[in-house]
């Protein structure tokens, strides 16, 4: 019982000090993005509009608290961008 409480205990920390890294890499991706877009990257407009929607959906977790949902839908939208 003690060891199972231990290790919750330990799984419930580790989850707390990983979460200030992915809540300050997301505004890091979206800046990327932004940084992107603003140069008017060659991408089919199809492409385009899947990134600009990523990109808000991104932000859009990252202000629930959502910060692993956002990185990943931010990492998507980096992808078709062609950045990392």
């Amino acid at each position: 019982m003690m060891r199972k409480f231990i290790a919750a205990a330990f799984i419930a920390a580790m989850a707390a000090y990983a979460m200030p890294a992915h809540a300050a890499h997301c505004p890091a991706d979206m800046k990327k993005i932004d940084a992107a877009l603003a140069s008017k990257p060659d991408l089919p407009k199809k492409t385009l509009a899947k990134v600009m929607g990523l990109r808000k959906k991104g932000e859009a977790l990252h202000k629930a608290g959502q910060h692993g949902k956002s990185v990943e839908t931010l990492g998507e939208a980096m992808k078709l961008l062609g950045i990392q």
